[in-house]
């Protein structure tokens, strides 16, 4: 059976794990108030699944852990049916085996959807621009040492594992999960080295050191079920023959040689910030622009976090976050995204002459400081020409040049007193690593020569509320960080029922799509999109 909101308080608990993941304490006090609640004996409770753990931290409440579980008790078994995905096709149905399919992108989507089609006997060729986990975090190291070591194929946002490789590695998503896909989703995760309660967490994530690990292990499967993965290659054409994908011609980008691939089918799993790929493709299919925003990274003490959002007992749980959205009297909404609890602000850049930052944190959390982007929604046809669907990609771009310039290259840095009152700061490095856990070279900048006018006006507007929901959220000596440009995809590349652009048989996949928003939801539109090729092959 069922039973969904079971509350234990964190005062009767004696050992937390931090990461929250569920312990023999808990589990002990779980199964006495099962007994004592609904009137179970305890002889006959058979075996407990969590499916899924929360924390209750609101004010003016006890301070507990929501449990929903699935009870296994003798003589009663569950009434109620969990959707479970299959990611089998029928085995009666015969389909094209000897036609070649290209995914473009080993992020999520990427991942995800030639994993689904390795498993029902598919050999799908995948190519990444970037490098492998391996050897991308020795160059993004390199890069974050030496801001002249900037490698624009392989980076913190592209190569093995996308941009979610360096990041905090959040599960948690907006989708509802009606066919079973983002179970499955955690599941391969776990299979694949990912900790266990992913699988029931509320809000769970995996972090960046132990998610490297679980790509490098999917890419092993996914080879070792027989497809081809060719990293440190880049696609820069497509071949279209009457309006079906012909060909695509990739280059080496360490050889620099280039050669043309056969593709009857493609998969566009690009990424969202995939500005080149995007400029290749503008003028062979159709394309939009679409919503998105901008802003600045944000750090505060993860303590100043924790005693706000838990109290005093802070110091027994995992790293708190926090989810701020704000209504500017412009007419603007101003949110917090991507929030990192005790992590890391990190130099995010593609391009040399543009600077772009992120955030990421390690499965523990345990840095000094939270950050997360305050960011503000930029709106095609408003803040840009929309006749041009790359128009939000040229936005995009003139903040982050603007970013490197003040920055002379590393990251522009400045305290929200300073941005507030458009003061030119002076500060030592020393004193910028005192206020925010950095990696990758800073300098103070005045960031409001990032943004305009009005968007630096609604940011400013939204952390005085802020700073009423969390007191300190808004402090002088708060640090900020620039520029996050790259929320969202600033490109939608239109898909029919079948999934397919108006060329036929190429793909759009993920977020650089415009059809996801974050790992999970990445990686179930990586599936529905393998599943929607297999149909096409179907004879």
């Amino acid at each position: 059976m069922k039973i969904n909101q079971l509350k234990i308080s964190i005062s009767d608990l004696k050992t937390i794990n931090r990461t929250g993941k569920v312990n023999s304490e808990e589990m002990s006090l779980i199964r006495k108030k099962l007994c004592r609640e609904y009137n179970i004996a305890d002889k006959d409770i058979r075996d407990i699944s969590v499916i899924k753990k929360s924390l209750d931290a609101r004010k003016n409440h006890r301070l507990s852990y929501i449990y929903n579980l699935d009870v296994s008790v003798l003589s009663e078994p569950s009434s109620e049916k969990i959707s479970v995905f299959n990611p089998y096709i029928d085995k009666n149905k015969n389909y094209k085996r000897d036609k070649n399919i290209v995914i473009i992108g080993a992020g999520p989507a990427g991942l995800f959807c030639a994993y689904i089609l390795a498993l029902n006997g598919f050999k799908p060729t995948l190519i990444e621009q970037g490098a492998t986990v391996e050897e991308r975090v020795k160059q993004v190291n390199e890069f974050w040492a030496d801001n002249k070591k900037l490698n624009e194929y392989s980076n913190v946002t592209f190569g093995e594992g996308g941009a979610g490789t360096f990041s905090d590695g959040k599960l948690n998503t907006s989708v509802k999960d009606k066919t079973g896909k983002i179970a499955y989703i955690k599941q391969v995760f776990v299979e694949n080295g990912a900790p266990e309660e992913i699988l029931y967490l509320d809000k769970p994530h995996i972090g960046t050191d132990i998610l490297r690990d679980v790509i490098v292990n999917m890419r092993k499967t996914i080879t070792h079920m027989g497809s081809n993965i060719y990293f440190n290659t880049h696609m820069g054409n497509i071949s279209v023959c009457d309006n079906r994908i012909n060909s695509i011609t990739v280059t080496d980008t360490i050889t620099h040689e280039s050669r043309e691939i056969p593709c009857d089918r493609l998969v566009l799993a690009i990424g969202h910030s995939s500005g080149k790929t995007y400029r290749m493709l503008k003028d062979k299919l159709s394309m939009s622009c679409k919503d998105f925003a901008v802003g600045f990274r944000v750090s505060h003490l993860q303590e100043l976090i924790d005693k706000c959002q838990y109290g005093r007992d802070h110091y027994k749980l995992p790293a708190a976050d926090y989810k701020l959205r704000y209504h500017t009297d412009n007419d603007r909404t101003v949110y917090s995204f991507c929030m990192c609890p005790g992590g890391y602000v990190v130099n995010s850049s593609t391009e040399t002459g543009k600077t772009v930052v992120n955030g990421m944190s390690d499965h523990a959390r345990n840095s000094e400081y939270a950050n997360s982007a305050i960011v503000v929604n930029v709106c095609a046809g408003k803040d840009y020409d929309d006749s041009d669907p790359l128009a939000g990609v040229a936005f995009q771009e003139k903040l982050e040049k603007t970013a490197y310039s003040i920055g002379v290259g590393k990251i522009p840095v400045q305290s929200y007193g300073d941005y507030r009152n458009d003061n030119d700061p002076d500060y030592t490095d020393e004193y910028i690593h005192e206020h925010s856990s950095v990696k990758g070279e800073c300098t103070p900048a005045n960031l409001r020569r990032i943004l305009p006018g009005e968007l630096n006006d609604s940011i400013i507007e939204a952390m005085g509320y802020f700073d009423n929901v969390i007191p300190g959220f808004a402090d002088d000596e708060v640090m900020m960080c620039g520029v996050e440009s790259r929320t969202s995809s600033p490109v939608r590349i239109p898909r029919d029922e079948t999934l397919q652009s108006d060329v036929r048989y190429i793909f759009p996949c993920g977020e650089g799509a415009g059809y996801a928003g974050g790992i999970t939801s990445a990686a179930a539109d990586g599936i529905k999109c393998a599943l929607a090729l297999i149909d096409s092959l179907m004879i």
